[in-house]
């Protein structure tokens, strides 16, 4: 038994392979600077920065119902299974087994049956055996480090998931609402150009404009309803889209105004590149470099003796009634040794495929940080700059509205012909519609920010 012992002892003294250290990356320590620095912390639930209680609901109802969320968290749940039945490689398994056989002896054969003994030969077995191979070389250690990696790549892609669904839910929901604001604008363009059909009109019976102007204003209102028309058909199609990522394939959602909901902050000032590490997606693939790495120990370790204890104890009779009995008890220990002694270079290929897929690791998870990096400096710069034009647009469109209101002035007093009136319905509905599109696009551009960062920030530390 101390022999026994101390070789359960001896297993797993030796990992094959090389433990796992992170590659080092050349990054800048800090993103570009936003134009307006804050210090105020995102927690995980971004989304109720926009203080939008449908939007809230929305994404709580796709975090349970939807689809690719199920779907992740099922994936989670087997990788649980296989990190459960790596680490029961390490314990021996022993199976219970009951026999009962009844057989008869030849009294031909030779040796003949003594006299005496019977001729038909009952026999009751009960046993407990066990098959247990010692982790001498870190075969299963590696295994169970590659399982607990994938584990946890596992919920890093079910956070990626519900990462990706909040923002596509959110950005989707934007759209609606700019769609219920540019729908707005349109019905108030069509209520201006039929006051200008109506003009034209009163122009014309009154023999001061040519039909030519009536035809002109016909023509005006007739494109912003058609305007109006594919409004109303995106903002349907975008509403079967958040009802397919929620859950809720019968959701109706009510119009809402787009300048109601809050822009969210932009990130403090020399935020550190470090905060790569909370996105998703790299820590996945950094957790499938560590699983891959320790695939190489495994390969390796096949190369090397396998050890193994085999036992078995039970019982033995003739009859049921004596199977439990001091005399009918049986028992064997065996030890064995397999050694590979040729096979043509097949677990060194192993080897070097092991390596092979270690290195397109090691690529996949500098890809992703490269491209972490990129979306976050992507996004910074996109919500500056969508930040900025609102101001140069919002100018643009006081400018345009003002050149409406003259520009219909002076047609009705005859100083100017209907074409400048066109022009200016044609400018100010553009500029109406650009102003309600930026305000979209900067709220798509912070959720494009708080997905490359991971689902939010916290604020640097004082120095």
């Amino acid at each position: 038994m101390r022999r026994f012992a101390l070789l359960l002892l001896l297993g797993g003294c030796t990992t094959l392979g090389p433990d796992y250290k992170r590659p080092q990356m050349d990054l800048p320590a800090q993103y570009p600077e936003p134009a307006q620095p804050s210090a105020q912390t995102l927690a995980a639930d971004w989304w109720k920065l926009y203080a939008d209680p449908t939007l809230d609901g929305l994404v709580a109802s796709a975090q349970t119902a939807n689809a690719d969320v199920r779907l992740a968290a099922a994936r989670v749940q087997e990788a649980e299974g296989a990190l459960a039945e790596a680490r029961a490689s390490f314990f021996p398994e022993v199976t219970g087994s009951y026999n009962y056989t009844r057989s008869r002896v030849s009294t031909l054969a030779s040796p003949p049956v003594p006299p005496g003994f019977p001729v038909l030969r009952p026999n009751h077995t009960l046993a407990a055996s066990t098959n247990f191979e010692l982790d001498f070389w870190g075969r299963f250690a590696r295994g169970t480090e590659a399982a607990r990696a994938n584990l946890l790549g596992a919920d890093y892609a079910r956070d990626l998931v519900q990462l990706s669904l909040a923002g596509a839910i959110a950005q989707a929901y934007f759209g609606l609402r700019s769609l219920d604001s540019q729908l707005t604008v349109l019905d108030m363009t069509i209520r201006n150009r039929r006051d200008s059909l109506e003009i034209a009109q009163a122009r014309l019976d009154a023999g001061l404009a040519s039909e030519l102007d009536v035809q002109q204003a016909r023509g005006a209102l007739a494109d912003a309803l058609v305007q109006r028309r594919d409004a109303e058909r995106s903002r349907t199609l975008v509403e079967h889209q958040i009802a397919q990522l929620t859950g809720r394939l019968d959701l109706k959602l009510a119009a809402g105004e787009l300048f109601a909901l809050p822009v969210a902050p932009v990130p403090p000032a020399g935020l550190p590149s470090s905060l790569l590490e909370r996105r998703p997606d790299i820590r996945q693939a950094e957790e499938s470099l560590v699983a891959a790495n320790a695939q190489i120990g495994i390969a390796r370790a096949a190369m090397f003796p396998t050890i193994s204890l085999t036992a078995q104890a039970g019982a033995q009779s003739a009859e049921l009634s004596d199977l439990l009995t001091a005399p009918a008890r049986i028992w064997s220990l065996g030890f064995g040794l397999a050694l590979p002694l040729f096979d043509a270079g097949r677990r060194q290929a192993r080897v070097e495929q092991a390596r092979a897929r270690s290195e397109q690791a090691v690529a996949g998870y500098q890809r992703a940080v490269e491209t972490g990096f990129r979306e976050v400096a992507d996004a910074l710069v996109n919500v500056q700059q969508s930040g900025e034009s609102e101001a140069e647009l919002k100018t643009r469109l006081d400018a345009a509205r003002a050149a409406l209101e003259l520009s219909t002035l002076r047609y009705e007093k005859g100083y100017s012909p209907y074409l400048e009136v066109l022009d200016a319905q044609r400018t100010a509905n553009d500029a109406e519609l650009a102003f309600v599109r930026n305000r979209q696009a900067r709220l798509a551009f912070s959720v494009d920010l708080m997905k490359a960062l991971g689902g939010g920030w916290s604020a640097p530390a004082a120095r």
